[in-house]
């Protein structure tokens, strides 16, 4: 009887982890018959618990939703995981989650062992959140990309560019990335039949969700290199080309993957660089301490000009 017991709690720590398993995999995973899997779901849902069954080839196993939500298994990392998750977002960092996030976390530290609270409290005494003034994204619009990611379900919504204007996209999810203080979907575009990076903050989901996709393989070099080189091209309001009297190596060492650098001799470079305003990218050209042009930019020469000009004010005053 505890063998069975024990492995009905496998069996919902299962469940709970992904939306669909089909029976072999279950029984593979457990080290049982497909038949001790259908006879242990019948157990969960004598308990309570509403496990769905789809017939068929492509049927399986999930986890409905009930009356009440049932009791989380969680093993010691992911407790500790998702007690600094709370305490994160407690902080402020997803928009209307702070008091609820609160709450669990109060749950949560109550049922922790010892051994794992004073885990959570080290780290938690030893990590410092600086904050920023990025924008907050819509905790129901972040789990809904997350959803769509973890279940591989086509994820249709419509878009805010940076104009304002509003589009309609069909993506396949693969991650979402928390970066420079902002959130990142990554994913599939179905109509441009490439990889697309879209800012979090502007995605407005329509449900249900579309087609479930067989993963692709990650773009070249990873989700998180794909972001940072891309960022700059897809998401900033201003961009500039740059002839830098560096050499490019030395360049290269001081700005981040998303800005490109291109040799044009020993002594020179072009820098393809960018930023969400015109003071920004000022700003970042001034520290990277070297002589430069403006090669394509009039708005951006333009407000050179005047940063001159106040410069001049300043010194002679």
């Amino acid at each position: 009887m505890a063998e069975t017991s024990a492995r009905l709690l496998r069996l919902l720590s299962l469940l709970q982890a992904r939306r669909h398993w089909t029976g072999p995999e279950l029984a593979e995973r457990l080290g049982v018959t497909t038949r001790t899997i259908r006879n242990d779901v019948e157990r969960l849902r004598g308990l309570g618990y509403p496990v769905d069954a789809t017939p068929g080839v492509s049927g399986g196993y999930s986890l409905g939703a009930g009356a009440a939500m049932p009791p989380l298994l969680l093993d010691d990392e992911e407790a500790v995981a998702v007690a600094m998750g709370l305490r994160t977002a407690a902080g402020g960092t997803i928009a209307g989650i702070e008091e609820t996030s609160v709450r669990a976390l109060a749950k949560l530290e109550q049922v922790l062992p010892s051994r794992l609270r004073h885990r959570v409290a080290a780290l938690n005494s030893a990590t410092l959140a600086v904050q920023g003034g990025g924008p907050t994204v819509d905790a129901e619009v972040l789990s809904a990309i997350a959803g769509a990611c973890r279940d591989r379900e086509t994820l249709r919504f419509d878009y805010v560019g940076h104009n304002g204007s509003e589009t309609w996209r069909q993506v396949e999810p693969h991650r979402v990335v928390h970066m420079s203080r902002r959130w990142y979907l990554v994913g599939w575009d179905v109509d441009k039949q490439d990889w697309r990076t879209f800012r979090a903050d502007r995605v407005r989901p329509r449900t249900p969700n579309g087609r479930r996709f067989e993963e692709r393989e990650p773009p070249e070099g990873g989700v998180v290199a794909y972001l940072q080189r891309g960022v700059g091209a897809a998401l900033w309001r201003h961009h500039a080309t740059i002839r830098l009297h560096a050499p490019a190596a030395d360049v290269v060492a001081k700005v981040p993957p998303a800005v490109v650098v291109e040799a044009v001799d020993e002594r020179t470079c072009l820098l393809k660089a960018g930023a969400d305003t015109l003071e920004y990218l000022a700003l970042y050209l001034g520290l990277l301490d070297a002589d430069f042009e403006v090669v394509d930019s009039p708005e951006f020469a333009g407000h050179l000009r005047k940063l001159i000009g106040r410069f001049s004010r300043a010194v002679d005053a």
